[in-house]
């Protein structure tokens, strides 16, 4: 899309406008499901055939990246992980990957793919789905409730009422500690969710920002852009870490 014809506020709440059927609490973000699906289903796919076609000997450029990157997160869980599970490698695997290629999708210039989509008539796109909170709410509830089948899975639903009952202050303060507990529950998953979208939506307004500024452009986006990727990066790795030490917690027993 063009800045022609737009105020600069018209421009900015365009493209920070999803593409959405319904209306309200019922209404889907179609870029959002869209986007996000097809760069899992693309990510995914290729490493499993990478993986389909992995050799013993010389690894080749691809097969070499893609070990690395699951040796770095397998050791991130042996360090932080002390429990038994065979899902939590994986599940970190999995998160890594999938917010840190949703997270890069703020490197496309902002103005390409919705320009290139409006030709075929789509009236808005948001192409990071990360800056959309029902995606990083999304993520991070499943955690939380992947956090609570462990606790009781583990500890049993006796020890785990018994932790909540009693931690921190012991069995006689039980109103108090039910309520430090829901509050430490609850800001699991608003705190993981929010991290996440708040700095890629600061991200993508400096981007939209910029795109404002018409010949200054580069100038100010190829040094933003370098400095984004640390961004990107360290995003997925915080949200990947956040979860194992939460599944970690509940793994543990007082």
């Amino acid at each position: 899309m063009s800045t022609q014809g737009q105020t600069s506020t018209e421009y900015i709440v365009h493209h920070l406008t999803n593409l959405k059927v319904g209306t309200g609490f019922w209404s889907l973000h179609l870029d959002t499901l869209i986007i996000s699906g097809l760069l899992g289903m693309m990510v995914f796919g290729l490493m499993w055939r990478v993986a389909r076609g992995a050799t013993a000997g010389v690894p080749g450029p691809l097969q070499n990246f893609i070990e690395m990157t699951v040796n770095m997160i397998d050791a991130q869980v042996r360090d932080t992980f002390h429990g038994k599970s065979e899902l939590i490698t994986p599940l970190a695997i999995t998160i890594f990957v999938w917010v840190f290629v949703m997270n890069a999708m703020d490197l496309i210039p902002v103005d390409f793919l919705p320009s290139l989509l409006g030709l075929t008539g789509v009236p808005y796109l948001k192409v990071v789905p990360t800056t959309d909170p029902n995606a990083t709410f999304a993520m991070s509830i499943t955690v939380f409730l992947l956090m609570m089948f462990y606790n009781l899975k583990v500890k049993g639903f006796g020890g785990y009422t018994r932790e909540v009952l009693t931690v921190p202050f012991g069995k006689w303060l039980f109103p108090i500690n039910i309520m430090f507990r829901v509050i430490e529950d609850l800001a699991k998953p608003i705190s993981l969710a929010l991290r996440l979208f708040g700095n890629m939506y600061a991200g993508e307004m400096v981007f939209i920002l910029i795109a404002l500024l018409g010949l200054a452009q580069p100038l100010l986006a190829v040094p933003w852009a370098i400095f984004h990727i640390l961004i990107i990066t360290l995003q997925a790795f915080v949200f990947m870490m956040l979860t194992i030490v939460y599944m970690a917690m509940a793994h543990e027993s007082h």
